[in-house]
Formats: structure tokens, sequence, C-alpha cells
């Protein structure tokens, strides 16, 4: 895009210095300047000789560790000489003795260096499984370390995160400590799905926050999962796990949700809720990233919460909050710098919510993420879009919408527009029948007929990029794939079997006793995903923050005849208006970098149009 850019401003004779346009919303530059200026100043504060920061003497590498973490997640590369000096400090802590500080060291060496510190880990993994409360009314929770009795819904959190980071990449954790924790946190759930620091204090979002993640990562190592692997088959679309818990907690997060402070059971905004301002926001970036939340509630939770830290942050690029722990500069700028960064994520695939049958395999998009991300070698994350909610602005924010179910397909007219429009705008449609579903199928080709009726579905062939764009895909495991040109490429590609079933078996780098068969058609099956989305994505996505510009279909558009530009479309019989709203989009773009006038009214002149004469510039394409 900026290449075309500059072509059109050089045939333009415009000068050369372009002013950026200044905008009121949040955009991606910005937050990424935010954390530039806080990964500045953590760096800044290190001791040079030690290589760690001042620590609190009660939890041993604890501040340098979760200043690590920070730094980490805000993109610091692990050769970068503060990682690998807070590495070395934070190597010193052979005897894991905290709760928090071991849980945080574990997460760091977990991202930094994973196969050589891999005994440290597990040595740190054994640790917090022996200290988890065994016996009596706390049991499944943990405290500050071995000897200190009662435990507390903040210490289970961080255990639970250091030991689910090393379970990623591949330590065994014991299922009974998994067990534990979650009857734990299941026993202390408020009816109204909230939760306090101890069974008797008050619900606050933070703790709140802590449940619901800790369900979320206790959930996905307990649950049987959505499709099983009985003797030699695969039974897909299975008898799913109660999630009522979640969801409640879900709820009071959406109706209590805010930016502003740390919200309790009670409606308010008084003092005490100030307190834990960003350990609240840090963990309301862990709930929305681990269940693939964009909204809370009606509630955009990373763009509201990044704009309310980049007003709050000093010129020198640090935060502080209020009361215990977040008054120090270093804990506060930490969380702050760990709610941007890691909610800051590009988004790789959006599953949409079409009906009561739209998610038959709950981990099955959220596994292919993990997948990607470990042959792309980048932090990457998944959302879910409610289409009775999504408008097509929402739709464009997604590179490829993921559709799977069951049943026949109901979309309203307006639906279907948004659907079309995606597309349009360069937007990428990945579906299949679930379980082969006959209903699904049927429903779902008579709906391409009706966005695209000048496209029909067709068998892709062996040739087709989506078979080898990443990786080659096992012939003896193939499913087929159809696929729709639009905008000159295939835009909509579908397969009439199942693919989630089998993304939902995968366990990443964790062993599993399945049949060496069926672990054949798992590892082809994800090839196929990973495959699709490369070819979709090309491996290129977009900022989250960015929201398009999108050029909408309704003529929508401003008449300016004077001192405009108004470039025509040279109308050809070879698909010159297959993509409607690139030059739209161009010059959109054009307007909002330099301020220049430019009329978005589409144009399509033959070759033998006298009108041409009157445009400086003609667009060609085919």
């Amino acid at each position: 895009m900026k290449r075309i850019m500059r072509l059109v401003l050089l045939s333009l004779g415009l000068v050369s210095t372009i002013v950026g346009n200044v905008r009121a919303d949040l955009t991606d530059s910005g937050v990424r300047q935010s954390i530039e200026r806080a990964v500045t100043y953590l760096k800044a504060q290190q001791n040079q000789r030690t290589g760690g920061w001042v620590e609190y003497s009660e939890q041993p590498g604890g501040l340098t560790a979760l200043i690590t973490l920070a730094l980490i997640n805000a993109g610091v590369e692990a050769d970068d000489p503060a990682i690998r000096k807070a590495v070395a400090y934070l190597r010193q802590f052979q005897k894991p003795q905290k709760t928090y500080a071991t849980a945080l060291r574990t997460m760091v060496l977990c991202q930094a260096s994973p196969q050589k510190d891999l005994l440290q880990i597990t040595t740190n993994v054994r640790f917090l499984e022996s200290i988890q409360i065994k016996t009596g009314t706390h049991r499944g929770s943990w405290a500050y370390s071995a000897n200190e009795g009662r435990g507390d819904n903040s210490n289970a959190q961080f255990a639970l995160l250091g030991l689910h980071e090393a379970e990623r990449i591949g330590v065994e954790v014991d299922t009974q400590t998994w067990e534990a924790a979650q009857q734990h946190w299941l026993k202390l759930q408020k009816p109204d799905g909230s939760w306090g620091y101890l069974a008797k204090h008050s619900s606050s979002g933070s703790m709140t926050c802590a449940g619901t993640a800790s369900l979320i990562i206790t959930s996905g190592q307990l649950s049987a999962g959505d499709a099983r692997v009985v003797g030699d088959r695969v039974q897909c679309c299975g008898n799913q796990d109660e999630n009522a818990p979640i969801e409640r907690a879900l709820e009071w997060l959406g109706k209590k949700f805010t930016v502003e402070w740390n919200p309790s059971g009670a409606q308010g905004s008084g003092g005490g809720q100030r307190s834990y301002w960003l350990y609240y926001l840090y963990a309301i970036e862990r709930v929305g990233r681990l269940s693939g939340r964009r909204f809370l509630g009606a509630h955009d939770w990373y763009r509201t919460g990044a704009a309310k830290l980049l007003a709050e942050q000093a010129s020198v690029g640090y935060w502080k909050g209020h009361g215990h722990a977040e008054t120090n500069p270093l804990v506060a700028t930490s969380m702050a710098l760990l709610f941007l960064s890691k909610g800051r994520r590009p988004v790789l695939i959006s599953q949409l919510k079409t009906g009561e049958q739209w998610n038959s395999h709950r981990a099955a998009v959220q596994n292919l993420t993990r997948r990607v991300e470990k042959t792309w070698q980048r932090d990457l994350t998944w959302q879910t879009i409610d289409m009775q909610a999504a408008s097509a602005a929402d739709l464009v924010e997604t590179p490829v919408l993921f559709i799977s179910g069951r049943g026949k397909l109901n979309f309203t007219a307006k639906q279907k527009a948004n659907l079309t429009e995606y597309v349009n705008q360069g937007g990428f449609i990945f579906a299949e029948a679930c379980c082969g579903d006959a209903a699904f199928d049927q429903s779902f080709r008579e709906l391409l007929g009706e966005l695209f009726p000048d496209s029909g579905l067709r068998l892709l062939p062996p040739d087709h990029a989506v078979w080898f764009a990443e990786g080659k895909v096992d012939p003896k495991y193939t499913r087929p794939l159809y696929g729709i040109n639009a905008c000159c490429r295939t835009s909509v590609v579908y397969c009439p079997d199942d693919l989630s079933c089998y993304w939902e078996l995968s366990r990443g780098t964790r062993k599993t006793t399945y049949p060496a068969a069926v672990n054949d058609e798992v590892e082809a099956c994800l090839q196929i995903g990973e495959n699709v989305l490369a070819y979709a994505t090309n491996r290129q996505l977009k900022a989250k923050l960015d929201r398009p510009q999108i050029a909408l279909s309704d003529g929508a558009t401003r008449e300016i005849d004077r001192g405009t530009l108004r470039i025509p479309k040279l109308s050809h019989t070879g698909g010159s208006d297959d993509a409607p709203h690139a030059l739209t989009n161009l010059l959109r773009e054009l307007h909002g970098q330099i301020q220049l006038p430019t009329n978005l009214q589409p144009l399509l002149l033959a070759a033998d149009n006298e009108q041409l004469l009157d445009h400086p510039i003609i667009f060609m394409h085919g």
C-alpha cells in the first residue's frame, strides 16, 4: 500500500514532505510508542552489575521476574543485553521458596530459555505442586509459601499461571494438582459468579478475573474435550462439559466492567477500589485473551483499557497506581506493559457465533492458533464474533472468519450483506460442515450462491496454493476443499467434512496416547488449517488497533468537483471490477495521509470514452 501511495503522489507531482494525519482515536502507533517509552524506563532502572532490579525481600527474584516478563512480552528479544542479564540473575534462585516469585520466574524461563532451563522449570513445577494446600477448607489453593498456612486467591492464581506456562512447553503437571485447584475455585465462587481474595471477602474485579482465568486453565487441562479417541476411532461432536461457572463470571465482569478502578461487588467509585487497579487490568487482559473475547459485555476491553493507560502514563514512560505495591512504578509499569503488549497481539482468526451449534469443538480454534504461533514464531490471538451484534466494520477487523456448525444457517439480509462486504473488503471465509452435517452443507452452499452469484463453488485442485502454502499434507488424510474466487483470489475455502474435531484433539507439546493413525490424521488436519491461514493472510496481519476504513457500497460518498482527485477505472471484460473497493480504499488512505480532497464515487469508463481525458490518472485492474 505504501509503495502505491508514493507512486500516486509522484504522478501528481505533489511535495514529498507528508504531514501525518493526527487522529483523535486510539492507534496501534500510539500504543507502540507508549510501550517503547515504558521499555526504556524499565531498562534504565536495571542494576547493570547484577542484572536485577530492586527486589522485595520477601519475594526473592519476584520483581525482577515480573519486569523481565513484561519486557519479553513487549517484544524485547531474548538476546537483548537487558534480558540476558536479567535471566542470568534469575538463574541464581535455584531453590524455590515463595509462590509468587517461583511462579513468575517459571513464566520468564518458559518464554526466554525453555530448553536451556528445562531442569529449573521442572524443579519449580514440583515445588509448586508440593506446596499446594492438600487438606482443610483451603484445599487446592496456595499460600505465600509452604509454611504460611491459609491460601488466598491471588497466590493461587499465580501458581496456576506458572504451571500453565510450564505445561505449554511440555513439562507434565500432576492431574491431581489441576483437579484440586479447580475444585478450590468452584467452591469459592459466589452465587453471582464473582470471587473475592478469600471466601468471606467481598467481590472484586481483579479476583473475579483470577477465578475466571484459573477455571479456563484447569478446564482446559481436565476436560475430556468435545472430541475423543475411543480405541482407534475418533468421536467428534461429543457431549460438552458444563461451562456455566465461567459464563457466570464473564457475565459479572461484563456488568461491572470499568477501566477507571478495580470494581467491587457494590456499585460506586470509592477510593478503596483504586487499589490493585493495574493488577486488575493485567488480569482483564488474561481473561479476554484466554476466552477469545474481544468484548466483555458491551465493552471492547483492550481498546478501552489501552486508551486509559495511555492517558495515565508519565512522560518518561512509567505508571503509578494506588495502594499496596502499585505506588512502586516498577510494579505498576510492568503490569501496564503486560496489558498493552499481550492484549495487542494480532488476531489470526475469528470464529463466527451463528446459532446454537456453532462451537461443537470449543478448543479447536485456540489449538490451531497455538500451532500457527509455533510455526510462525510469533505471538497471536483468536477471537469470537457474534453475528447478531457484528457490523461489517467489526468483521473487517479479522483477517479470517471461521464458520463451523451443524443444522441450517439462518442469516438475515443485513448479515448476508455484511458477509459480502467483508469479502469485498479483502476478508477471507474459512468454513466447515461440523461432523459432515448435511443440513449445514446444503444451507452453506445456498448461502454462497446468494452472496457470490457470479462465482461458483469449485473443488480446489492439487496445485492450488492452499494445499502447500505452509507445508505438505499427507495425501492419506486430505479432505476435499472447495473455493470461491472473489476479489482476485480464492476468498472462501469450504470443507464439507470435519477439521475442527481434529484440531480439538491437538495437545501441542503434550504427549498423547492416541494410536499412530489418529496422530497422523490430527497432524494432517492441523496442516490443512495452517495452509489455509497462511494462504489467506500471507503471514501478514494487521495491527490489532488499526481499524480498516471501509468503503461502503451504499453510495454515500463526498461529491466534490473542483480541486478534487477522482480516479476512474478502465472498463474491460477481464475482471475490471473484481476488487470493487480497492481503489476507494487507496483514495481514502491518500486523503487521510495528506488531506488531499478525493472523490470516492466509483467511476467505470470504457477505453473509448472521452471522459478519460479529464483525469490525470486511470486505474486498470484485471
